[in-house]
């Protein structure tokens, strides 16, 4: 686990700006809803695993907009199997700004598991990101969110529910998981602690270089299939957060942001 704080930024503990920290945020979606936030005059804290030199350009930035508004935690999540490891995680987080407000699950990985090769490995990694990290570093954080009467926003994925993907056996249970997670512990935190999540639709398609890229026919073959008859946007999966993160007496919740997608969809492949 490495810290990074920029030359410009200082700790500051009598900080009274409201602080979200975003898992996975140096790009796509966790990008878009850090950027949100900071539009909205929170100070933010980008945590990132690889993506380190995408994660330091936007918070430039950002402190380029307003100064000492936006720091960078750099972090494998399986720092969550590892106590002394996991509370030097929580310790700079703290340092960052001093207090935290609120905790956005975005980091996920995602990728195929088809039955018959489908091994421990890929069981521990899509678990590890999409529901024993969130879990852990809720509960490793709960005492400071509730200082602050905090929340926790989950991203989550419709086909987490009902609805599951061909050859995705792992990641689907995964999800599943972790929306359970946030309806559980909607009933443990509160009420000091809000817990509510985004369950996106395709809002962002796989990066063309990647073993995830769609191809054009796909991707028509998609946007078909979407009554809003369009791939959906980062932003559109932050305003809901950003939603959530506002209101003050909805917990326990999970909103969808597919474009209706989810009305016309029985599940299967992308």
């Amino acid at each position: 686990m490495n810290q990074k704080i920029n030359a410009c930024q200082t700790e500051n503990t009598n900080n009274q700006t409201p602080v979200m920290l975003v898992t996975g945020s140096a790009r796509r979606i966790g990008a878009a809803i850090v950027k949100a936030a900071h539009s909205q005059g929170y100070h933010v804290i980008i945590h990132c695993h690889r993506s380190e030199q995408d994660a330091d350009n936007l918070a430039d930035q950002l402190n380029d907009i307003r100064a000492n508004s936006a720091k960078v935690i750099v972090a494998d999540l399986a720092i969550v199997n590892d106590g002394a490891a996991l509370e030097s995680f929580i310790e700079h987080i703290l340092k960052s700004f001093g207090q935290l407000d609120v905790l956005v699950h975005n980091a996920s990985r995602f990728y195929p598991s088809p039955l018959g090769s489908i091994d421990r490995t890929q069981w521990d990694e899509l678990f590890l990101t999409n529901a024993k990290a969130p879990l852990l570093l809720s509960q490793a954080l709960l005492p400071y969110l509730k200082r602050q009467q905090g929340c926790i926003v989950s991203l989550l994925d419709i086909h987490a529910h009902d609805r599951p993907f061909s050859n995705y056996t792992v990641y689907n249970m995964a999800k599943a998981a972790h929306r359970m997670m946030v309806q559980s512990l909607a009933l443990e935190m509160a009420p000091e602690v809000r817990v509510n999540g985004v369950a996106p639709g395709v809002n962002i398609l796989p990066d063309p270089t990647s073993d995830q890229a769609i191809d054009e026919t796909q991707q028509l073959d998609i946007i078909r299939s979407i009554p809003m008859q369009r791939i959906g946007t980062p932003n559109e999966i932050a305003h809901s957060v950003l939603y959530l993160v506002q209101a003050q007496y909805v917990t326990g919740e999970i909103i969808t942001v597919d474009g209706g997608r989810s009305l016309t969809m029985a599940g299967g492949h992308l």
